[in-house]
């Protein structure tokens, strides 16, 4: 038996517990090559993704591994990158990552899922070849589109305020908030989305089971009870500074717009701005003090690279090209009829009952059964197997 047949003949099991279900041989040998292409690389490998775009995830793997050659075009390449990739090849090591994944309650979603979040193919050569996730998978494709919030982590209160509050009203009109779990504008941005009962995704540099920062893993837990939680790298992978670039261009693929908050001249976060910008999306900035040396990237960004001014929620969805979310009324409306009630009664994520519904309106059930019927033929509200939940209707 050669290496690589027994290296699929030992993850035969947990790939199948990673991913939940029972896998055929052909998608087994698929998904099992994408977990030995994981282990085998760092994030982004250009080489790797070439290889892969090319001739498959398991033939491309027979010949990093295997010895088959390499087409022609990409043999140098190819020849070089073995070097770096070989050191790391250990027969094992996939059904070790599944293994671990189980154990963690890591899911394993790859290219052709209904999870997968088509959004990261634009990175091409450099998107991922596979993600481990915690939490719902599904929410990867954001319904009602998706902002990243980044900025650094030694924020100030003013930029921890904006970022707040950017995050709740856009999770108010169903967006989908997107960062990077880190201390500072990330973590205030989770916070408030998880506050205002929206959907949060967190992308870590480091394994999905492996919180960093430490002080944040409560938050982690949080995300990834009610929203989800990412990462490219396998469980109880070590963050490093490679990863943490790498992982930018995730956060800014998956996302319609990228704002950031709050950077000093020289923040990480200019790096998933810069992300942002290579792969087209629309990108922006909050305005500080032009004494304060906190927004100072921000500002360069404005001035250098021709992001949008950001100061509002609003501001936001103009920048994604949202238009206006104008089915449901403002929350801070004065209005008090029975529309109104039942809508702020309801959730764009969760599905609550009837009965829910009527007491946090403050109204009676057979009331609330008419205002959701005309609701639902005007396609603001839609019926689940638990319930009804709020449907937020943009032009795009």
């Amino acid at each position: 038996m050669s290496a690589l047949s027994h290296s699929f003949a030992l993850a035969r099991d947990p790939l199948e517990g990673v991913r939940g279900l029972p896998l055929g041989d052909d998608d087994a040998r698929e998904v099992w090559a994408r977990v030995a292409w994981n282990l085998l690389t760092e994030p982004g490998d250009g080489s790797a993704g070439r290889l892969i775009a090319e001739v498959g995830a398991p033939d491309g793997l027979e010949i990093a591994v295997g010895g088959r050659p390499a087409p022609a075009h990409l043999a140098e390449d190819i020849a070089r990158a073995r070097e770096r990739w070989m050191p790391r090849w250990r027969p094992e090591g996939a059904r070790d990552a599944c293994a671990a994944a189980v154990r963690a309650g890591v899911q394993l979603v790859v290219p052709g899922d209904a999870s997968w979040p088509a959004s990261v193919d634009d990175l091409q050569g450099h998107r991922p070849v596979c993600l481990w996730v915690r939490g719902n998978a599904r929410l990867l494709q954001p319904s009602s589109g998706a902002v990243a919030l980044v900025g650094a982590r030694a924020a100030t209160s003013y930029g921890e305020h904006v970022a707040g509050e950017l995050a709740a009203e856009l999770c108010r009109t169903g967006a989908t908030i997107v960062s990077g779990a880190a201390y500072g504008i990330d973590g205030a941005a989770h916070r408030a989305a998880l506050a205002a009962g929206g959907t949060t995704i967190a992308f870590l540099a480091g394994g999905a089971d492996r919180a960093y920062p430490a002080g944040h893993s409560r938050l982690i837990d949080r995300i990834a009870a009610t929203g989800v939680v990412v990462s490219e790298t396998p469980s109880g992978a070590a963050p490093t500074k490679w990863r943490f670039l790498q992982r930018n261009r995730l956060i800014a693929a998956l996302s319609d717009a990228t704002v950031v908050v709050e950077a000093g001249w020289r923040s990480g976060s200019l790096n998933t701005a810069g992300h942002a910008a290579a792969l087209g999306r629309p990108l922006g900035a909050v305005p500080g003090p032009i004494t304060s040396t906190a927004s100072a990237g921000c500002h360069r960004l404005m001035r250098e690279y021709d992001a949008r001014c950001i100061t509002s929620s609003d501001d936001v969805r103009e920048l994604a090209g949202w238009g206006d979310s104008a089915l449901f009324p403002d929350p801070m409306d004065d209005r008090t009829d029975r529309t109104t009630r039942v809508i702020d009664a309801l959730s764009v994520r969760t599905e609550k009952d009837l009965a829910q519904i009527a007491r946090s309106s403050g109204l009676a059930p057979a009331e609330v059964e008419v205002e959701l019927g005309l609701l639902a033929l005007a396609g603001g509200v839609e019926q689940g197997s638990r319930g009804w939940r709020r449907v937020v209707s943009r032009a795009r």
